[in-house]
């Protein structure tokens, strides 16, 4: 698969602001009462702490993209997949006022997080108000998969909640297994990636094989898209990446290159330095790095994104009209860019 700067991508991601942005207010002021309301207003760019209109889209909207064009997949049109849009959005947003919360983060998009401006008890609950306004948005939806596309979004929803537990839980762990970490990581990047491909498909109906390949092909792009972070957490290049080299070592995080190295033979000294509680000097975190690597940890996280990235072109080799598999392959090649 081959990387697409955002210029060309600009048809595909400007049918998911076009259709989804307005959609996507609309339900935040139905579903929400006016405090959450302006929290999430807040969050999503669309005013400033006072309220004030800022004119912004709120985001890529690269998951509503894929919904759309999950349900052109299964042969309806666009707008079709408009419900499953708005509430694959939700969630997601749902996550990252969460996320922001439990990882300290106080800027996002340029701008202050949310609950440095409103306060955590009010972050956490706008975020809930998301969640529950994604189940209402999906369930009155006129088409014929409403019900299971909204069994679907939950199921999904609620693997993210478990791969971030899973997550945290690892923080505390020395004993975390490689299988773990893979289902831990399919679960906190993979399953909504996956549900965005293939809930707009459900909604209108499509066939389940369908669904089912369209919902493999986002897991596998949402894992691919882990295990290159995982890399450019230890080793990237900060001017393409935004990250600091060897920033996931310094907070010791359990990313999956680690994992397969701590997991190989003959590592004492790396368990040793990684398992420590002793703050890791740089010369320390580059020893470190060098020790993921010759254990394998680096090439073993390459071959598994490459392996990964080869399995979600093979889900869309049938059954997908040519040109939505091609805008498919392009958001895919988008999600990936800054990595590869």
């Amino acid at each position: 698969m081959t990387t697409t700067p955002l210029r060309t991508l600009t048809p595909v991601l400007d049918t998911g602001r076009t259709l989804v942005g307005p959609a996507l207010r609309d339900a935040v002021r139905a579903h929400l009462g006016p405090e959450m309301s302006r929290v999430a207003h807040y969050h999503f760019g669309w005013a400033d702490t006072e309220g004030r209109p800022t004119g912004s889209w709120g985001g890529k909207m690269v998951r509503p993209a894929l919904a759309l064009l999950s349900a052109r997949a299964a042969g309806a049109p666009a707008a079709d997949g408009l419900p499953a849009a708005v509430a694959i959005e939700l969630v997601h947003n749902f996550s990252l006022l969460h996320d922001d919360i439990m990882d300290g983060d106080r800027t996002r998009r340029g701008r202050a997080t949310a609950w440095t401006v409103f306060g955590v008890p009010d972050a956490i609950l706008a975020g809930d108000a998301l969640a529950a306004a994604a189940t209402s948005v999906l369930l009155a939806a006129p088409g014929p998969g409403a019900r299971p596309a909204t069994l679907s979004l939950m199921s999904a929803t609620q693997r993210m909640i478990d791969g971030q537990a899973s997550d945290v839980a690892f923080e505390r762990r020395d004993d975390v297994t490689l299988a773990e970490c893979l289902r831990m990581a399919g679960d906190k990047t993979g399953a909504l990636l996956g549900c965005a491909c293939s809930l707009g498909a459900e909604l209108v109906g499509g066939d389940p094989d369908l669904v089912g390949r369209l919902a493999a092909f986002g897991e596998h792009i949402g894992l691919a898209f882990q295990l290159v972070d995982d890399l450019l957490g230890i080793w990237g290049d900060p001017d393409r990446a935004g990250k600091q080299v060897g920033a996931d070592l310094r907070v010791r995080k359990k990313s999956l290159p680690v994992v397969a190295a701590l997991n190989a033979p003959d590592t004492d000294e790396l368990r040793a330095r990684y398992l420590s509680q002793e703050p890791l000097t740089e010369r320390a975190v580059e020893r470190v790095a060098d020790l993921v690597e010759r254990a394998g940890g680096r090439d073993w996280a390459r071959d598994e994104a490459a392996r990964r990235i080869a399995e979600a072109e093979r889900c869309l080799a049938a059954g997908v009209p040519d040109d939505v598999r091609g805008e498919l392959l392009e958001v895919a090649g988008f999600i990936l860019g800054r990595q590869l």
